[in-house]
């Protein structure tokens, strides 16, 4: 069983970084594909960023690309979510999950394709 622990949120001024890390136990994620998704208040939980267990491959949702990096550190078992050039509309839960297949299925924005997920942390971009 894998435990995913999620920390490095916060409160931060817009235009701000924060970075966001993704503890795993239980066992070694390194063959793992990992993800991050976002829920906002009022809304359904939504796909971020995707990285494949060698970290060779990444995947963004549109409107974080070009600010936010995912990446990883197998030997830690830690993944890894830099966020940069941040604006209110980021304010949302992060949540990491985590897929026992090593490449991202095509579908790697779908919530139903992880089957493990941390309990979240927040995130709070002020204007």
């Amino acid at each position: 069983q894998v435990q995913l622990v999620e920390s490095g949120g916060g409160l931060v001024q817009a235009g701000g970084s924060l970075r966001l890390s993704c503890a795993a136990s239980g066992r070694t994620v390194s063959t793992y594909s990992m993800g991050w998704f976002r829920q906002a208040p009022g809304k359904e939980r939504a796909f971020v960023a995707a990285i494949s267990w060698s970290g060779g491959s990444t995947y963004y949702e549109d409107s974080v690309n070009g600010r936010f990096t995912i990446s990883r550190d197998n030997a830690k078992n830690t993944v890894y979510l830099q966020m940069n050039s941040l604006k209110p509309e980021d304010t949302a839960v992060y949540y990491c999950a985590a897929n026992d297949r090593r490449y991202p299925s095509p579908t790697y924005y779908r919530k139903g394709e992880y089957g493990y997920w941390g309990q979240g942390t927040q995130v709070t971009v002020s204007s």
